[in-house]
C-alpha cells in the first residue's frame, strides 16, 4: 500500500469519525453528569442533615431509619426495571420525565412536615433517581461513536457517579451551616431545569428498535428481590439476625430467584440474564460491586471518624474526605487511555488491588493518627475506585448490543448501589460487633451505658448527663472501641479486594476496550 493510498484511507477514516461525531455533544455530557452528580449526592447528603430533621420532624427511631434508606432501596429495586423501560419507550424521554419529576419531589422532600411525608417523598424521589441512572449512561453508549471518545465521557460520568458520594458531605456541611435543612433538597432543581434545557435541544434520542412488551412482573418481582436483599443486609448490620431480617432475605432471595427465571423464559426479557455467561461482562460486575463497597464503606465510617473521634465539624470532616473524590475524578478521566495503553485487566486488578492496601494500612490506625497518613489512604482509595469503576463501566456498556444499552447501564447501575449498601452495611455490622463489645466504666448509671453501646454518637451524647470526669472515661472507651471495630472492619475489606484483584485480574483476560468507531 502507497504513503498516498493510507493518507486517504486515514483521510477518510478521520472524515467518517468527524461524520459521527455529534454537535453539543460535550455540553450534553455535561448535563448528564451533573444529574448523576446530584444522584449519588443525594444518598450521603441527608446524613449530615439527620439531627436538624430530627429536631423538627420529630421521627421515631424506625422513621428515621426510612427516611435515610428507602431512596437507596427504591433506587436499587427499580434500576434495571427503569434502564429496560428506557430501552423500550426511549431514554432521552424517560430522562427529561425523570429530571422533571426529580425537581418537583426535591420540593415535596424540602417541605415536608411529618415523618411519613419526609418516607413518602424520599421514595418518590428513588424513583426519579432510577430514572435518570440508566438513562445517562445509556445515552453517552449514543452520543459518542468514537470508542476514545466515549471513554473520556465514561470517565467523566463514573468520575461524578463515585465522587458524589464524598462530595455529599461537603455540599451538605456547608449548606448546613448557612442553611435551613431543606436546602440539601432545593439544591437539585436549577440543575434538573438545566438538564431539561440542554436535553431538550442537544441529547439525541435512543432506543430498541424492537424492544417487546413491558413486563410487569418482571418489574414486580425485581423490585421485591432487590429491596428485600438491601433490607436484609442493612438491618443484620444494625441489629443482627432477627426474625425480619431472615424473612425480608428470604423474599428478596426468592424475588430475585423468580426474576432470573422469568427472564429466561421470556422472548424479549427486562434483562437478558445470557450476558453474564460472558466472562468478561460477570467479571466487570462483580469489579464493579466491590470497588464501590470499598469506597462507600470507607468514606462512610471516616465520616464517623473524623466528627465523633477527632472532633472535626460536620464541613471540616466533608473537606477531610475530598482526596477521595479528586482522587476519583482525576484517575476517571485517565482510565480509558490508560486501560488502552496497557491492558484492562491491569487497570481494574490494580484499581482494586490500590483500594485494598489502602484499606490495610488503615488496620493501623488510631485515635490521634495524623491527617497526612488518613489524606493519603482517601486519595489512593479515590484513585482505585476512579480506575476500576471507570473502565468496569466502559466494559459492561461496550459488551452488548447497542438496543440494550439501558439495560446493561442498569447492571452498571445496580452494582453500584448494591456495592453502596453492602459497604456501608457488611464493614459497619463488623464495626458495630466490636463496639457493642466495650466496658462501661465504672459507676455510669445503666440507661446512660445502655444509650452509649448502641453507637458512638449515641455515647456521645449520652455522656452530656455525667459529671465531666465521668463523661469523659466513657466517650474514651467508646471512641477506643469504634477505632478498634474500624481496624478489623478495614482488614476485612483490604483482604476482599485483593481477593477481588486477583479475581479481576483472570475474569478479565483478553477483555479489550473498542477502538473502532460504530457505524
Amino acid at each position: 500500500m502507497t504513503t498516498e493510498t493510507v493518507r486517504h484511507h486515514k483521510g477518510d477514516e478521520e472524515s467518517h469519525i468527524e461524520g459521527v461525531r455529534r454537535p453539543g455533544r460535550w455540553l450534553a455530557l455535561a448535563a448528564l453528569v451533573l444529574a448523576v452528580l446530584l444522584v449519588a449526592v443525594d444518598a450521603t447528603v441527608l446524613g449530615l442533615a439527620t439531627p436538624f430533621l430530627s429536631e423538627d420532624l420529630k421521627p421515631s427511631g424506625t422513621q428515621l431509619l426510612w427516611i435515610g434508606d428507602v431512596y437507596s432501596f427504591v433506587i436499587a429495586g427499580l434500576l434495571v426495571s427503569m434502564g429496560s423501560l428506557g430501552d423500550r419507550i426511549g431514554r432521552k424521554k424517560l430522562l427529561l420525565v425523570g429530571a422533571a419529576a426529580f425537581g418537583a419531589v426535591s420540593v415535596l422532600n424540602a417541605y415536608a412536615s411529618s415523618p411519613e411525608m419526609m418516607i413518602a417523598a424520599r421514595a418518590l424521589l428513588g424513583v426519579a433517581g432510577a430514572t435518570l441512572m440508566p438513562s445517562t449512561l445509556a445515552l453517552i453508549r449514543n452520543l459518542f461513536h468514537d470508542p476514545r471518545e466515549r471513554s473520556l465521557a465514561i470517565g467523566v460520568w463514573g468520575a461524578m457517579a463515585s465522587a458524589g458520594a464524598a462530595v455529599g458531605p461537603v455540599v451538605g456541611g456547608f449548606l448546613l451551616e448557612h442553611f435551613w435543612w431543606g436546602s440539601v433538597f432545593l439544591i437539585n432543581l436549577p440543575v434538573m431545569a438545566v438538564l431539561i434545557v440542554v436535553g431538550v435541544k442537544f441529547i439525541p434520542e435512543s432506543k430498541n428498535p424492537n424492544p417487546g412488551p413491558w413486563d410487569l412482573p418482571s418489574v414486580g418481582l425485581s423490585l421485591v428481590g432487590m429491596i428485600g436483599v438491601v433490607y436484609a443486609v442493612k438491618e443484620l448490620a444494625s441489629h443482627g439476625l432477627t426474625l425480619d431480617v431472615a424473612v425480608a432475605a428470604l423474599v428478596g432471595a426468592g424475588g430475585l430467584t423468580g426474576f432470573v427465571r422469568r427472564q429466561l423464559t421470556l422472548p424479549a426479557p427486562l434483562l437478558d440474564m445470557r450476558l453474564f455467561r460472558n466472562r468478561g461482562f460477570s467479571g466487570a460486575v462483580l469489579a464493579d460491586l466491590l470497588t464501590i463497597l470499598g469506597l462507600a464503606g470507607l468514606v462512610f465510617f471516616l465520616s464517623q471518624f473524623f466528627q465523633l473521634v477527632q472532633g472535626r465539624s460536620p464541613l471540616e470532616a466533608g473537606l477531610a474526605e475530598l482526596p477521595a473524590a479528586i482522587g476519583s475524578v482525576t484517575a476517571g478521566l485517565l482510565a480509558g487511555r490508560v486501560a488502552r495503553r496497557y491492558s484492562v485487566r491491569s487497570v481494574v486488578a490494580g484499581g482494586l488491588a490500590a483500594i485494598g492496601l489502602a484499606l490495610a494500612v488503615l488496620t493501623a490506625i488510631g485515635q490521634t493518627t495524623g491527617y497526612p497518613l488518613l489524606g493519603a489512604s482517601l486519595l489512593v482509595v479515590g484513585v482505585g475506585a476512579g480506575l476500576a469503576f471507570t473502565v468496569t463501566a466502559d466494559v459492561i456498556l461496550s459488551s452488548v448490543p447497542k438496543d440494550q444499552a439501558g439495560s446493561a447501564s442498569a447492571v452498571s447501575e445496580t452494582a453500584y448501589e448494591l456495592g453502596a449498601a453492602l459497604g456501608i452495611a457488611v464493614l459497619g455490622s463488623i464495626v458495630t460487633g466490636v463496639y457493642r463489645g466495650f466496658v462501661t466504666p465504672a459507676g455510669i448509671p445503666s440507661d446512660v451505658a445502655a444509650a452509649a453501646h448502641d453507637s458512638l454518637g449515641g455515647a456521645v451524647e449520652a455522656s452530656s448527663a455525667l459529671d465531666p470526669a465521668q463523661a469523659g472515661q466513657l466517650v474514651s472507651a467508646a471512641q477506643e472501641a469504634f477505632v478498634d471495630g474500624l481496624r478489623i472492619a478495614a482488614g476485612a475489606g483490604a483482604a476482599v479486594l485483593l481477593a477481588t484483584a486477583v479475581a479481576a485480574w483472570f475474569l478479565l483476560r483478553d477483555q479489550k476496550l473498542a477502538d473502532g468507531v460504530e457505524h
